[in-house]
């Protein structure tokens, strides 16, 4: 990227990564952020320290008493001022998620409408933070339950959605009254400059107080400042399994909320009967699309034995299709992995296949040579394995497809697609009604995000997004998850002239 487009971003020094609106200030170690597109250094952001970390918490503290009380529906202008502002700077922006994360440009730009898109479902939730009117059991009362604001939530998000998660929570908190601090991933910190830059020329333009929207910096400890911080009601964390039961140990001890949306193991199911012409776009895009790292890539495609050889075929024709380079260039279809550490988990995963006895389809290697400088290229891999391996059940951020057969009906294929710990996307692909409702009934998938005839991939922000089992249970975007943001209030209001007390009790004085 040019100078001139960071600076558009707000990224023009290397001082900045901690923000309470526009009042940047760092003292901590220098953070550097090297894109995977070429192994070249963009920018250094400062960490947070301790003592700027308390410094972003007491401005939190006092905005949060003022903007919770201006109306939800003006809260909401905000937002729709936020949601103006990214689809101008969609195009750059885009741009910057590309070449810091890694993911192709139209991701990028598909990350940014996804920003814009939840803005624009806040706007609208910001006329319609309801509650319910109750009947109640004595006379001459009335009751009903109503939401308040939380006050501070602080939010945590990973490197592959690296400004997209944090609209998802941010959007809502905001028009739920609730301040935000950000605590982005070390891996792509430059995306949360620039997040913080835009947000925080609309306060400014609006004279709001600063410490509505902030950013704290810094590897896991910083996190973990804000898991322990009891100023902090809500943590919203996404990233590993592993660092979601961290947060939510440490969260829970001090009875705080937490909102985990964690790994997945997703699978999609393919019937005797399916459109398979389909079935390769959905499993193709879903295991290779930003290089196998999302939470919702296709890890494991559950063929049934009468269709599984045409299928496999499909899948290696298909795969030798795939172009891999430089993200920026819209010809390729698939760009690096984040860093030399996932490289090494992939070529892990490609031992561990073997030493379980796996076979290895289409050649699992990194890229060298011209274009694949930055040594974080590597090619998508194929693997027939069976459901209980070690390597499948567990989530392996990487371009890797596992292809297993499934006999019988498709309760056979719903018991290996439900036999791992993580329960987020899933799919099937079907001709058939019946296998079609049994696979979205209590009976079929045990996962959050259930599909047919569609990927496990890619989620519309319409609908409440996370999994049950190891991705945590919670639930961010669209429906009502805008709940969990509130803190939930019972009310009743006795009109009469007497106090009758609940269930028939007789008090009398």
């Amino acid at each position: 990227m040019t100078s001139k487009e960071l600076k558009a971003l707000g990224i023009e020094a290397e001082n900045l990564g901690t923000s309470t609106g526009t009042k940047w200030f760092a003292k901590g170690e220098l953070l550097e952020s090297y894109s995977p597109t070429n192994g070249k250094l963009i920018a250094k952001v400062k960490c947070t320290t301790r003592k700027e970390y308390e410094k972003v918490i007491q401005e939190a503290e006092k905005a949060k008493l003022i903007w919770r009380d201006i109306p939800a529906p003006k809260r909401g202008e905000i937002v729709r001022q936020l949601g103006e502002k990214l689809r101008e700077l969609k195009p750059v922006l885009g741009k910057l998620v590309s070449y810091e994360m890694g993911k192709s440009y139209q991701e990028g730009l598909g990350e940014v409408q996804e920003m814009i898109d939840i803005c624009d479902f806040a706007v609208g939730l910001s006329r319609q933070l309801y509650g319910n009117t109750i009947h109640s059991e004595r006379p001459g009362h009335r009751m009903y339950d109503q939401y308040h604001p939380l006050g501070t939530v602080g939010i945590i998000t990973a490197f592959n959605f690296p400004v997209a998660v944090w609209s998802w929570n941010a959007a809502l908190a905001l028009v739920c009254g609730d301040v935000v601090v950000w605590k982005p991933s070390e891996k792509t910190p430059l995306c949360a400059v620039a997040c913080q830059h835009i947000i925080s020329e609309i306060l400014k333009s609006n004279k709001l107080p600063e410490g509505i929207s902030s950013i704290v910096t810094g590897d896991a400890e910083v996190g973990k400042w804000i898991s322990e911080d009891e100023r902090i009601p809500l943590v919203s964390a996404t990233g590993s399994t592993r660092m979601g039961k961290e947060v939510a140990t440490v969260v829970a001890k001090r009875l705080g909320k937490s909102l985990l949306e964690l790994g997945g193991n997703n699978a999609i199911i393919v019937s005797p009967s399916a459109d398979l012409k389909m079935t390769i776009i959905g499993a193709v895009f879903g295991a290779v699309g930003t290089a196998g790292q999302r939470c919702t890539s296709t890890r494991r495609l559950i063929i049934h034995e009468s269709i599984y050889d045409k299928v496999k075929k499909s899948l290696v024709d298909a795969y030798k299709q795939i172009k891999i380079g430089d993200p920026l260039d819209s010809q390729n279809h698939m760009g690096p992995l984040i860093d030399n550490q996932a490289v090494k988990m992939y070529l892990d995963a490609l031992e561990k296949i073997k030493a379980e006895g796996g076979n290895i389809l289409t050649k699992g290697e990194v890229l060298t040579g011209k274009g694949f400088e930055s040594g974080c290229y590597v090619r998508p891999v194929i693997a027939e394995v069976e459901n209980h391996y070690a390597i499948v059940q567990h989530e392996t951020f990487a371009p890797i497809l596992y292809l297993i057969k499934y006999k019988g009906e498709v309760n056979d294929a719903i018991a290996l697609q439900n036999g791992v710990k993580q329960g987020l996307s899933s799919a099937i692909m079907t001709n058939s009604l019946r296998e079609a409702e049994l696979f979205l009934s209590q009976n079929g998938s045990d996962c959050g995000i259930a599909n047919v005839n569609i990927g496990t991939s890619g989620a519309e922000i319409g609908g409440a997004f996370g999994g049950e089992k190891d991705t945590g249970g919670g639930r961010e975007s669209g429906s009502d998850a805008w709940k969990v943001y509130m803190r939930r209030q019972t009310n009743t209001i006795n009109y009469t002239s007497s106090l009758p007390l609940a269930q028939g009790i007789k008090f009398d004085l």
